[in-house]
């Protein structure tokens, strides 16, 4: 039990990448038939409408937070969710699962430096090597040359949207933890608020875009609307749920690092599926475990 205590924010952050490991599958057919921005906007107030139902279930009370950490997560989840998520759609869409997870392995680095520079986190040098060992694993994997080719590839679009991607993540994850580490908020409501950043910020970017009729097309699938729901629930609200208490609990470079294990997860989820499982594969999964296992060490 006191291992769970002690990792608990690592724990939760390796669960977080599970679940969007199992998320991504299911939003890689779904971006086919919604734009990225409607698709982002769509989940985020599901995920709100069931945290909304969850502290009516349990009676929780609206907790008492200041204003400058109820901003930096309102913040956080604009920058993050709303921005961040968004331009991970479009690069799915642009050019595929495989690459675009290429740039997600930079916001963990990216996250590690603006940490040690606005909120002067100094990692372990096992730490360090551990973010680095857990990267290449992952790129070692997603570079991979597979046969498949993405549809409607524009790589000089997904680079550009990729790249956007992993900041938006790492400065959303910064400013987040800056909050989470001043305050005793539940990881909870921190989800919430983040939620609602991003989601406002959403629905006046679709308005700025005119894109209303695509926020109502889920509305007229209900086939399209239940697959939305219980992915929104999965990858959302739980594992936004996970990656603030991960941010509460572990520093932001490791946090990150372990949340971006999940094409990593995708491989055994792939291979139950029937896919074929290349010895490549197995050796990036093998390195980043060493990365993973570097992490969870306390100095």
């Amino acid at each position: 039990m006191s291992f769970f205590l002690q990792f608990r924010g690592e724990l939760a952050a390796l669960t977080a990448a599970f679940i969007w490991a199992c998320g991504s599958i299911v939003y890689t057919g779904v971006g086919r038939q919604i734009t990225p921005l409607a698709l982002n906007f769509t989940k985020g107030w599901i995920a709100i409408a069931l945290l909304c139902l969850t502290f009516l279930l349990t009676g929780q009370s609206i907790p008492s937070i200041e204003f400058t950490p109820l901003l930096m997560l309102f913040l956080s989840g604009v920058v993050g969710i709303g921005f961040g998520d968004t331009a991970y759609f479009n690069a799915l869409n642009c050019m595929g699962a495989r690459r675009t997870l290429l740039f997600e392995t930079l916001a963990p680095p990216l996250s590690a430096i603006l940490a040690l520079i606005f909120l002067h986190e100094r990692l372990a040098i096992s730490a360090w090597l551990g973010i680095g060992l857990t990267i290449a694993g992952v790129m070692w994997v997603i570079l991979e040359q597979t046969s498949d080719q993405h549809e409607n590839f524009r790589p000089r679009l997904g680079i550009l949207y990729g790249l956007l991607a992993a900041i938006g993540q790492a400065v959303g994850a910064v400013m987040s933890r800056s909050a989470l580490v001043n305050t005793e908020i539940d990881s909870l409501w921190s989800t919430l608020i983040r939620l609602m950043g991003g989601t406002i910020a959403l629905f006046i970017w679709i308005l700025l875009k005119r894109q209303s009729t695509e926020v109502i097309k889920p509305l007229r699938d209900p086939r399209l609307l239940t697959i939305i729901t219980g992915t929104a629930f999965i990858s959302t609200y739980l594992g936004i749920w996970l990656q603030q208490t991960s941010l509460k609990y572990a520093t932001t470079g490791i946090a990150q690092a372990l949340s971006s294990t999940s094409p990593l997860f995708v491989i055994p989820l792939s291979r139950a599926m029937g896919d074929r499982v290349s010895m490549r594969s197995v050796i990036g999964v093998l390195i980043s475990l060493v990365g993973v296992s570097l992490l969870f060490h306390r100095q």
